[in-house]
């Protein structure tokens, strides 16, 4: 599919509303530089990744097996979920908003807008983040994900469709991880068995 043909699916409506949008919100005080700082937490997903991981190593550390599933989950779900927005966005290539109305306020990676990266693995480290951390299934999606899909918007790097339907794909990204915990505790059992071979194989001072 050429970019082209993907472009015209970014109707005019679709620009309208997020012209709209910036209209509305860009000048306000204070909404640009928190929306550069949404996307700086959310590039390549890195800022989930390292709550993932904070939370996994406090867990570990108390010796709770089950949670460490959950944190574990987490991390995955925002790895998985960043890496099927970017399968996407190769197949589809919509090239990202370039109307000479629409103010673009970050430097973006690619040039490639559907899905929006940041919805879709915020979307999935919200669900997956709060399942872990025993909060009620909405509370940190509601928290996290509409300022972020929000942000998309006022930075002029994505149109509407785009985050709407990151934020969807997310969420079957965190439903996807979370079917089975049998299989991230056979991954963590394995990785513990991996790191106990390693620490075994290295002498120790005295060998030396």
């Amino acid at each position: 599919m050429s970019s082209a043909s993907t472009d015209a699916t970014a109707g005019g409506r679709e620009v309208d509303l997020l012209v709209a949008v910036q209209g509305a919100l860009t000048d306000r005080p204070g909404v640009l530089p928190a929306a550069r700082g949404l996307s700086h937490l959310g590039e390549h997903a890195l800022g989930w990744i390292a709550a993932a991981g904070a939370g996994y190593v406090a867990v570990t550390v108390r010796g709770d097996a089950a949670a460490r599933v959950r944190w574990a989950q987490a991390g995955i779900g925002a790895v998985g979920a960043h890496a099927a927005s970017i399968a996407v966005k190769r197949v589809v290539r919509r090239r990202r908003p370039h109307d000479p109305r629409i103010r673009v306020g970050v430097g973006t990676p690619s040039r490639l807008s559907f899905p929006s990266s940041h919805a879709t693995s915020t979307t999935a480290a919200a669900i997956l983040l709060g399942r872990a951390a025993g909060l009620p299934p909405a509370v940190l999606p509601a928290v996290l994900v509409p300022p972020m899909l929000t942000s998309r918007l006022v930075l002029g790097v994505h149109y509407p469709s785009d985050v709407a339907t990151g934020a969807l794909l997310g969420a079957v990204c965190a439903v996807a991880v979370t079917r089975d915990d049998r299989l991230t505790a056979r991954a963590i059992a394995w990785s513990d068995a991996a790191g106990r071979a390693v620490r075994g194989r290295v002498p120790s001072r005295g060998e030396r």
